[in-house]
């Protein structure tokens, strides 16, 4: 993870695909985790699959759960909890 952007997560619990729940594991840097986490909309299609994430990606949007930064399209997760194993 690096600036808020998540470069390999793990899909925990997917039964709801609007509103997964993804374990990252990563060493994290002051800033690191500043905002919302960012997860490349190209993970969700290999993680759920092109055509729902084809379905998904409006609702997303719609809601306001998407960024684009240096031209790549992320789904944003404001909550997120931190487990410090």
């Amino acid at each position: 993870m690096f600036e808020r952007v998540v470069y390999h997560c793990h899909p925990v619990q997917l039964d709801d695909p609007l509103r997964p729940t993804l374990e990252v594991e990563a060493v994290l840097r002051p800033g690191d985790t500043d905002g919302p986490l960012l997860v490349a909309v190209a993970d969700f299609k290999r993680m759920l699959g092109f055509d729902v994430v084809a379905q998904l990606l409006p609702k997303w949007r719609a809601a306001g759960r998407t960024a684009t930064r240096d031209g790549v399209e992320y789904v944003t997760f404001p909550l997120w909890t931190e487990l410090v194993v």
